[in-house]
């Protein structure tokens, strides 16, 4: 019988970059159809875990009006990707799985923690990634709290890349044909209005 995502999963939704092709806002706390693309995540990731938490390294305040635990990088690691926000989920999470989505994907699916701990159920893997459009999605991930000293190592030796480091843990592959919408993300203000258009 699959493991609940309720029970044994906590959810990450990384908004920890500078978003320096959003001109240095805060990412997460721009609007999208009415309310900040942190609210949509929350929203649509809250009721399939057991605790969600926001990684974020400014307008800590700002966040925590959602109700979630709010998260920093290791001051060693500030702004060195997602992966730094990986690393301070791993290291705080109460349950044996950490589920990962950006803050700029405002439309994840209802079933995303479910499918992705299934595909890692299924092939036996020690992590599920999602895989669309032709390549790996690394920022979408599910991974097991035991991989945080892995983790810190690799990003303590000057690395990073999620998808590289993701790839060493041979993922499972997670598609969703029928939810393309989940990559839907916005780097640029051009994308974060045809992101409003296409919600």
């Amino acid at each position: 019988m699959l493991p609940d995502p309720r029970a044994t999963v906590t959810g990450v939704i990384l908004a920890g970059g500078r978003a320096e092709r959003m001109g240095g806002r805060d990412k997460g706390l721009l609007p999208l159809a009415g309310e900040p693309l942190i609210a949509h995540g929350v929203r649509r990731l809250r009721p399939q875990v057991a605790e969600l938490l926001i990684s974020a390294n400014r307008h800590h305040d700002a966040y925590r009006v959602y109700g979630c635990r709010v998260i920093g990088d290791d001051p060693s690691l500030r702004f060195r990707g997602p992966l730094a926000g990986v690393l301070a989920a791993l290291r705080v999470a109460e349950t044996p799985f950490v589920l990962t989505a950006p803050c700029d994907s405002p439309w994840l699916p209802a079933d995303y923690a479910q499918r992705m701990l299934a595909a890692l159920e299924r092939e036996r893997a020690t992590v599920s990634v999602v895989y669309g459009e032709g390549c790996w999605q690394p920022v979408f991930a599910l991974l097991p709290v035991v991989l945080r000293e892995d983790l810190a190592a690799w990003l303590a030796v000057g690395e990073g890349g999620a998808g590289r480091w993701l790839r060493r843990h041979r993922p499972a592959r997670v598609e969703f044909a029928d939810r393309p919408m989940l990559f839907r993300n916005a780097n640029t203000p051009e994308e974060l209005a045809r992101l409003g258009m296409s919600g």
